[in-house]
């Protein structure tokens, strides 16, 4: 039987070692930046704002935390890099959420801290990988498509659990994603379980799970919002993430559904 930590499809471990000193290196300067700029508060409703000290010991705690939660992690047992690269992203955002709360800041405002914070990321990755087919095409549509087609070659290729596993398959101009496992999920409610501690999947929830709207629309790049949806979530306990990525958006002024179906996504 083939030893998971020298599976041919685990990263060598120098090449493994650099991407985690390129995502620490980045994480850190983004929460500098956002700790630098933002009022905090407290579970009181008190306000603060941090320091250059404070933002370092909330840094040396949160790399304490890392650690901790890689533990729980198991990455070597997951079946390829992109699970692994996606897993390791939510180390970090739930380290930073516990580490947050861990120096005082509130429950509510470190969830919607490590919210922006992943989201400064989480744009600037989908600005990135979309600006192919946004050069190529003008049609949203395609646009979505090629995209989409990308990122499920890297990083969420389904090559079935504990890696994501989907169903992917087009109605009309519209393609759908249907994910029953999704590997940062199941950290997520994983840690959330060892730890005691199940603010650590409501700030997963809070985060991760609330991207892809806005995300939608910046591959889509028409102007318009609305071309994204996803009745049911696996972090809320349902059995699929059904996502449509939709090629026809929504005026700014007609995104109720577009509302509901995220407030659903927190329930």
């Amino acid at each position: 039987m083939t030893d998971p930590r020298t599976s041919p499809q685990q990263p060598a471990p120098f090449h493994w070692r650099t991407v985690r000193w390129c995502l620490r290196r980045e994480l850190r300067r983004t929460c500098r930046w956002h700790l630098a700029n933002r009022t905090l508060y407290d579970e009181d409703g008190g306000t603060m704002r941090w320091l250059r000290q404070d933002r370092d010991r909330f840094l040396e705690t949160l790399d304490r935390v890392v650690e901790e939660m890689r533990e729980i992690a198991g990455l070597h047992a997951l079946p390829n890099s992109g699970s692994r690269l996606m897993v390791e992203l939510a180390v970090y955002t739930l380290a930073a959420d516990a580490a947050l709360r861990r120096h005082g800041v509130g429950t509510d405002c470190a969830h919607s801290v490590v919210a922006d914070i992943g989201w400064d990321l989480y744009s600037r990755m989908l600005r990135l990988s979309s600006l192919p087919a946004r050069v190529v095409s003008r049609n949203p549509g395609r646009r979505l498509r090629w995209t989409i087609r990308t990122l499920l070659v890297f990083p969420f290729r389904p090559v079935g659990a504990p890696g994501y596993e989907t169903r992917v398959f087009r109605e009309g101009d519209d393609l759908q994603t249907h994910f029953t496992h999704c590997p940062p999920q199941s950290f997520a409610r994983k840690v959330a379980t060892r730890r005691a501690d199940p603010e650590l999947l409501e700030a997963f929830r809070q985060s991760w799970c609330l991207y892809d709207w806005p995300g939608a629309d910046i591959i889509a790049g028409d102007g318009r919002r609305g071309h994204y949806r996803r009745p049911r979530t696996l972090s809320a306990g349902d059995p699929v993430c059904d996502m449509c990525w939709r090629a026809r958006g929504a005026r700014p002024s007609a995104r109720s559904g577009d509302t509901h179906d995220q407030a659903e996504a927190l329930k």
